[in-house]
């Protein structure tokens, strides 16, 4: 189980190998990807809070990435955080998630990207549920969910 001291670590001194790595040009994901989907995953932006379809879903089921379908996290570790954004506590592999220092904003942050593809997913926090301690705060547009 991943710790936010696990997470620091990560985005300070690198992440765990992916086992795969799609890349694509910009046109390529554009062509891929509806221009919110883009906007959020491509160019690092976020959905507005509660806006989501899959904010409040709890659909049993995995999430994955919209840009390369790679496995992100499992609906057993979604909860109901109250910021607006789904949130997991956990990802399904360790290296399914890379992690990044982000200081955007005027605050310093830990930018959640899927480490297949470099998209976008959101950002992680030590305030979530234990055991963890974790929030996977992820936008909806940057996930599908493979129904169980």
């Amino acid at each position: 189980m991943l710790t936010w001291k696990d997470i620091i670590n990560f985005s300070v001194n690198g992440n765990l190998k992916p086992d795969k790595c799609i890349e694509k040009s910009e046109a390529e994901w554009q062509s891929q990807l509806t221009p919110e989907q883009y906007r959020i995953t491509r160019l690092k932006g976020t959905e507005r809070p509660h806006s989501g379809d899959m904010c409040t879903s709890h659909e049993a089921g995995i999430y994955s990435c919209i840009c390369c379908g790679t496995l992100l996290f499992d609906s057993t570790i979604k909860f109901s955080s109250g910021t607006g954004w789904p949130s997991f506590t956990q990802p399904i592999k360790e290296n399914a998630v890379k992690y990044e220092k982000d200081s955007s904003l005027g605050m310093i942050r830990v930018e959640i990207m899927c480490n297949t593809c470099d998209s976008h997913l959101g950002h992680v926090f030590p305030d979530g549920p234990e055991p963890s301690g974790l929030r996977y705060c992820v936008n909806s547009e940057s996930l599908q969910l493979e129904k169980k």
